[in-house]
């Protein structure tokens, strides 16, 4: 992809040469989205989901943060977040680094909330509508990479995308194994989702394998590492 990229245990990305940490697909709030569905889920992921962006930001200080897309998971989550994890994520977005919001298609729906109109974003809307410190771009550039929250069908070299959730199923010690993953033919990579309890679209799926015209790398997310996965073992 002709850029030094580092793959974080945490489903991050770290861009060295820009002093950049990219994530994906936060969801906050989705926990809190089913709970009022009636669905069990604890109503904590927004929490988590903080607590290790706020981890990663410490360890690597970075000097801008971009997230990709679907930070929200719906047009209520920004009112439902808990006092204080809202504030830490104003805390985060104001402590003097870049804070960059890519448009999702869930966060369509969170702003669409407080618009009359096409909700599609403008240069000072995610703060004018809903407060949130940053700026909110529909794509970045950043060397020969280019970071958008869905891949593209015919992308660019350099393609950076979140959207799909990627997972990879293994075998090991006669038991199933499924974890989250980046994605990457050398070409396009696209990153796991970040957010606590956002599932997974098997690697394996024609609609995730088919973005690839090889036989893409497969790395999936360890406790402390990394582990890279023969295509041929996944199931």
């Amino acid at each position: 992809m002709g850029e030094l990229c580092v793959l974080r245990c945490s489903g991050a990305l770290w861009l060295p040469a820009y002093g950049t940490l990219v994530a994906g697909d936060l969801h906050l709030e989705k926990g809190s989205a089913y709970a009022a569905r009636g669905q069990m889920l604890p109503p904590y992921d927004s929490r988590v989901t903080l607590d290790r962006l706020e981890a990663e930001i410490a360890a690597l200080k970075p000097e801008r943060v971009v997230l990709l897309g679907d930070s929200f998971h719906d047009s209520g989550s920004i009112a439902r977040m808990a006092g204080d994890d809202r504030a830490r994520l104003d805390r985060l977005a104001e402590e003097g680094r870049d804070w960059v919001w890519l448009e999702g298609n869930h966060d369509r729906e969170a702003l669409g909330a407080g618009r009359t109109a096409a909700p599609t974003f403008s240069s000072g809307d995610f703060e004018r509508l809903v407060g949130l410190p940053g700026r909110v771009v529909p794509e970045l550039t950043l060397g020969a990479l280019h970071l958008t929250h869905e891949p593209e069908s015919d992308p660019r070299p350099g393609e950076v995308a979140g959207h799909l959730h990627p997972c990879a199923r293994v075998v090991a010690h006669a038991r199933m194994v499924r974890r989250a993953c980046f994605v990457t033919d050398g070409r396009r990579l696209i990153l796991p989702a970040f957010g606590a309890f956002t599932g997974g679209l098997n690697v394996l799926d024609p609609a995730l394998a088919g973005l690839f015209d090889s036989r893409p790398m497969v790395a999936a997310l360890g406790r402390d590492r990394v582990h890279a996965l023969a295509w041929d073992s996944l199931v």
